[in-house]
């Protein structure tokens, strides 16, 4: 199969998919009035699937996508304003948890959502590391409070500004502050020398926490905790990242103990219009 593949009695010749194109390696054959791949198509193509996606009669595939594989936007699931207003500042940073376990196959689900976020040049630099036993949670957690002893002994005050010694004398009376008792955890890392390693990896989490308020599942960033991973070798090696690896973002999860009723006051936008 060609790069680029032209169902010419259903292509229009609008060039909708030579103007989407974010690298402008597709252009209209001259001759015949068709989308043709440019000289160097294969060397800049991001494998985006834009021209794919966008064609109005399903008129383009690519050597590794097809239109009948992509699933098709329903306008009937389309959201209003207003209801996406509710669910985005509706949504809460989930402390308190159920003992409850969240099914493997709505991990994965989360996941592959996730994996549709946008990203630099769609290098999709993501790996994810999921930890699905509260009780290695639990001992995660654990290593964290070593890490924040050892920092409150050399550097206390540098430790007291970041709030450790609360967080250690929490969890010495039972009392879990790092990973709040959620039964699950999910670690994104990437490639250290990936320049915009925390940009996609935050928009991939972004979706991710999203998404799973729609299907009922608290989420909390656990700050302690993958800001800890790349500065405690322990943690590090507990977790199995690669060493040309960090780890950019983490989060907490499962079943909310509570439901919130009301959308909090914030503060007003800061902007300056030009």
């Amino acid at each position: 199969m060609s790069l680029i593949t032209i169902d010419r009695e259903k292509c229009n010749q609008d060039g909708v998919c030579i103007s989407e194109c974010p690298t402008r390696i597709i252009q209209m054959d001259e001759e015949e009035g068709y989308p043709v791949p440019s000289s160097d198509f294969e060397e800049y193509c991001l494998r985006c699937g834009h021209c794919v996606a966008v064609c109005p009669v399903e008129a383009l595939r690519l050597d590794w996508l097809d239109p009948e594989n992509c699933r098709a936007l329903k306008k009937e699931l389309a959201v209003t304003p207003e209801q996406a207003e509710q669910f985005l500042r509706g949504r809460r940073s989930i402390r308190t948890f159920k003992e409850k376990r969240v099914p493997r196959e709505t991990l994965e689900k989360l996941l592959e959502v996730a994996c549709s976020a946008p990203s630099a040049k769609n290098q999709q630099p993501w790996h994810w590391i999921v930890v699905q036993e509260p009780q290695e949670v639990r001992r995660l957690a654990g290593m964290v409070v070593e890490a924040m002893r050892a920092v409150l002994k050399s550097n206390p005050e540098a430790g007291k500004t970041m709030g450790y010694h609360r967080v250690v004398a929490a969890w010495d009376t039972g009392l879990d502050r790092v990973c709040r008792e959620a039964p699950h955890l999910i670690i994104v890392h990437a490639d250290r020398n990936w320049l915009f390693g925390p940009e996609d990896t935050a928009l991939a989490l972004g979706l991710l926490d999203l998404y799973a308020k729609s299907l009922g599942l608290g989420v909390c960033w656990a700050g302690y905790l993958y800001k800890t991973v790349n500065a405690y070798p322990p943690l590090f090696e507990a977790l199995g990242l690669p060493q040309n690896h960090l780890a950019f973002g983490a989060v907490m999860i499962g079943y909310p103990e509570f439901k919130y009723q009301r959308i909090p006051v914030r503060n007003q936008p800061r902007v300056t219009w030009k």
